[in-house]
């Protein structure tokens, strides 16, 4: 059946860990699940996945074609497109994609993520995913005993200098006029032998395939083999915003995110939301675990207006 003609149970937008583990959920769940996916999930040019249980080091693109080869084999439905808009009708949702089509489904989730806006640096957004970085926890081990330089941009930097100590002896923080520190702040940084470099940097130095440093703008290079940087994340669910949807601000730290329940139930009923686009600070293994968890709640209300309706079809057949 084309997947316009079709009423799916549930509707997933985004195929990454999130999606494609919630899809799987449902589609052993008996439901009709389609998952679609833009692709340009945030961790494709890393390397390998990290923090995943069994799947320690597993390329980003594996991982998914495997999510999506498992979905196909509960008779789940994959496809690539994007949703350009999401609007109701009656007691359902209809999504209309890039290529003109559309898709109706009972429940929507939300697993489409989050995008990196990077420091305006030359030479940052090539290097990401590489040898600029961000999160200890994924690249932490790859790193360890490297020159890592941590690029201030407020004051959660120190923080991340502080963190980033743990994989290695020879930390830079780089102030980039951005940050002036507390006497306590200089203190733990003296403490764990985390230098400081005052001025603006101006771009990253590249050897080769190697980074090799930065370049500050009094002409001064200070040597790295690692930049650790702090991306601002935007959601990536503007589609939604027919439903009411708006991205609400994060406050524990830069970005936006769709605010849900524990369940990853949104303020719209009927729509769910997990993964990044609901924390932004989510690994795959922990975006996984929400999708799934995102799954069984979306089940369990489906399984209620089942009923639901059964009774009054019941009740209706008694009648007459």
């Amino acid at each position: 059946m084309n997947h316009q003609e079709q009423l799916f149970d549930v509707a997933v937008i985004g195929g990454g860990p999130a999606g494609l583990s919630a899809g799987i959920a449902l589609a052993r769940a008996l439901r009709s699940v389609v998952v679609i996916d833009a692709g340009g999930q945030r961790n494709l040019r890393a390397e390998g996945v990290h923090g995943f249980l069994t799947r320690e080091g597993m390329n980003p693109n594996e991982l998914l074609a495997a999510g999506r080869g498992e979905l196909a084999d509960y008779g789940g439905e994959n496809i690539t497109g994007f949703v350009k808009s999401a609007r109701r009708d009656g007691d359902n949702f209809v999504l209309s994609l890039d290529d003109g089509t559309t898709c109706t489904a009972r429940r929507l989730l939300i697993t489409s993520g989050i995008e990196d806006e990077l420091p305006d640096l030359p030479g940052v957004a090539e290097r990401w995913g590489r040898d600029v970085l961000y999160c200890p926890y994924c690249h932490g081990w790859e790193i360890r005993n490297q020159q890592v330089g941590v690029l201030a941009s407020d004051a959660h930097a120190v923080s991340q200098a502080l963190t980033f100590r743990q994989w290695s002896p020879d930390v830079t923080l780089l102030l980039n006029d951005e940050l002036a520190l507390s006497a306590g702040q200089a203190e733990q940084l003296r403490a764990r032998s985390v230098k400081v470099v005052d001025g603006r940097v101006r771009n990253v130095v590249v050897q080769g395939d190697k980074l090799t440093g930065v370049t500050l703008a009094d002409g001064s290079a200070v040597p790295l083999e690692v930049l650790v940087v702090s991306p601002r994340t935007v959601s990536k669910a503007n589609m939604l915003q027919a439903l009411g949807l708006e991205p609400d601000g994060l406050e524990e730290g830069p970005g936006t995110r769709l605010a849900t329940d524990e369940s990853g139930l949104t303020s719209c009923p009927g729509v769910w939301a997990a993964g990044n686009a609901t924390d932004v600070s989510a690994q795959v293994m922990t975006a996984a675990a929400a999708g799934l968890k995102a799954a069984a709640a979306i089940n369990a209300d489906l399984v209620l207006e089942d009923t639901r309706r059964a009774v009054e079809a019941a009740r209706t057949a008694a009648v007459h």
